[in-house]
């Protein structure tokens, strides 16, 4: 090569380093506040919502757009390696399980990730084993499963508005732990997600519900019903917790008086268990103490838990 060419080559090798698009710089990610282990067990056991103010929408709809790419990246790591996911979203009503979801599959391929959500037993599904149901919509190899409600129901609901027998809901309570064991020692991820929102929140929520003809359809009668069952279903969470909470398959508790927090958080905890490639651990990193917790923070000083978990037609006195 001539000294001629080196110099001209040099300036076209310049200028396409110079071509090259810089990469944009991430979001800087603020961290959660630093509490003690104290603050934090007694925010999930006193039942406040830890935040005063909601998160703003220009910061939630950043941080759900680069969650929702790291959930394709997980969507894809599914698909090639034939994992099965099964994520169960349950709480009260009007918790915003549904929502969760909604941002969960806004942007993954429906063909390998679907939503379970069953409306009540046929005749011919009620002389089914309670379980089967739930267990045909079950994930192949490859996919993702979300249920909006699940068996569960048997331990709200059903228990509290009178939907099953004595002898029912206790061999539910039987059953699932040993149900859910097989799922997961047959290659299931299992995901048991608890949505937990105040008395009053509900409430606002119901009535925003009410004067809305466009969400009026989310409210049922035993919805309306619930509101004056506080205590009850407070009494049946428990006892679910107690009985169905495994080392097999642990509930996780979102607080969800904040929705967007609680949809951003829920996406965290869960991209956070799992080791997938191309993984941004600076986005996927622990969620928010104070907003995901675990079912001991709530029934952790429950001297009445065993009481609780009796169907309420088998009490005495």
């Amino acid at each position: 090569m001539s000294v001629n060419q080196t110099r001209t080559s040099a300036p076209k090798t310049a200028a396409k380093a110079a071509a090259k698009p810089a990469e944009a710089p991430k979001p800087e990610q603020k961290p959660f506040p630093k509490v003690s282990a104290d603050q934090i067990r007694e925010t999930f056991e006193n039942g406040k919502y830890p935040y005063d103010t909601k998160l703003g929408r220009k910061e939630y709809e950043a941080e759900k757009a680069r969650l929702q790419a790291e959930l394709l990246k997980v969507q894809r790591w599914v698909g090639e390696t034939g994992q099965k996911f099964v994520l169960l979203f349950e709480g009260r009503d009007a918790a915003g399980k549904g929502g969760t979801i909604k941002r969960f599959m806004e942007h993954l391929n429906p063909r390998e990730a679907r939503v379970v959500a069953l409306n009540k037993p046929t005749d011919e599904e009620r002389g089914q084993w309670f379980y089967q149901r739930y267990i045909s919509q079950l994930p192949t190899e490859g996919e993702m499963v979300f249920y909006d409600r699940s068996w569960y129901n048997r331990a709200g609901v059903e228990r509290v508005m009178g939907f099953c027998s004595p002898s029912e809901y206790l061999e539910f309570m039987r059953q699932t732990p040993e149900y859910e064991r097989m799922l997961t020692r047959s290659g299931i991820r299992l995901y048991k997600y608890w949505f937990s929102v105040t008395r009053e929140e509900q409430k606002r929520r119901f009535d925003s519900r009410k004067d809305d003809p466009l969400k009026r359809w989310k409210l049922s009668p035993v919805d309306v019903a619930s509101l004056s069952k506080w205590d009850d279903y407070t009494e049946a969470k428990e006892a679910m917790f107690f009985y169905t909470d495994t080392a097999d398959a642990p509930w996780t508790i979102i607080k969800s008086n904040d929705k967007k927090r609680a949809r951003l958080e829920c996406m965290r905890h869960f991209l956070s268990t799992v080791d997938y490639p191309d993984k941004d651990y600076d986005l996927v990193r622990a969620p928010d103490p104070l907003i995901v917790g675990h079912a001991s923070q709530v029934i952790h000083n429950a001297d009445h838990i065993l009481g609780s978990s009796l169907h309420p037609d088998q009490r005495r006195g």
